[in-house]
């Protein structure tokens, strides 16, 4: 019979970078939403828990024009986010998972077997977010592009975002009991120009440098549109084909960019 895994119940962030290290045989458990399933069918045995509920790491607070979000709030608490954040988190699955699922396990999240996951990826991406985690080397905090780039043995503290920019999001639904979003785009008009970012085309959320470049050089929304799919490949998942997502990827981006004005 299997031991139980060792729990990791710290009360402050401090504690909990510190009983995290370097993230070797650690596994972090926010409100357990994806994490719990694995458990329960087998397809997870870890030999160490760290439970991030009681360390201190959740809360929304502003100051100076930057939302601070720890990590283990919970994604129905976002209220006080920057938009189009707070939209998207409204469409993340349904209330009882908003409840308990986090801003920090949704930024972690990739894509599962038969549905996207991460769904707040994209507006954070497109916000252009700042990350504070610890791990191998200890706390730092990098844009969002980068840690989704390598988050891999890292424990995301707190998510910055900059607050009241133009924004425009626009998403496809699946209708369901849990609901689900099968593809969504965020635009956001920032001082270095638009960023536009996509959910459900794969891995996890990435930046549509294709319509960003196509906006930078003079293009009109229609037009920037149809590079949306550039260098993504695209899954087919039980909610979509891959055909699919590519017909509505470039009308979910000009209807995101004709929100900003």
């Amino acid at each position: 019979m299997t031991a139980p895994p060792e729990l990791l119940t710290p009360t402050s962030p401090a504690e909990a970078a510190a009983a995290f290290g370097d993230g070797a045989g650690v596994t972090v458990m926010g409100g357990g939403t994806i994490l719990l399933p694995q458990l329960t069918y087998g397809k997870l045995r870890p030999t160490r828990v760290l439970m991030t509920g009681r360390a201190g790491l959740s809360g929304v607070d502003s100051s100076n024009g930057v939302v601070h979000i720890g990590a283990a709030t919970p994604v129905g608490a976002l209220d006080g986010a920057p938009e189009p954040l707070v939209t998207a988190a409204r469409h993340v699955a349904d209330g009882e998972i908003r409840a308990v699922g986090t801003i920090g396990g949704n930024l972690c999240a990739t894509a599962g077997g038969s549905a996207p996951r991460g769904d707040l990826q994209a507006p954070l991406l497109a916000l252009g977010a700042r990350i504070t985690s610890v791990g191998a080397g200890g706390e730092k905090t990098e844009d969002v592009a980068a840690f989704l780039e390598s988050s891999s043995g890292r424990l995301v503290l707190s998510i910055d975002v900059p607050a009241g920019q133009p924004f425009g999001y626009a998403r496809l639904d699946r209708p369901h009991t849990h609901h689900y979003t099968m593809l969504a785009v965020t635009a956001v008009r920032g001082a270095d120009g638009v960023r536009v970012a996509a959910s459900g085309v794969g891995d996890r959320s990435r930046r549509l440098t294709g319509v960003e470049s196509a906006l930078a050089g003079g293009a009109s929304a229609a037009d920037a549109a149809g590079h949306a799919g550039l260098g993504l490949d695209l899954p087919t998942d039980a909610l979509a084909s891959s055909w699919y997502r590519e017909q509505m990827l470039p009308l979910l981006v000009e209807r995101a960019l004709g929100q900003l004005g």
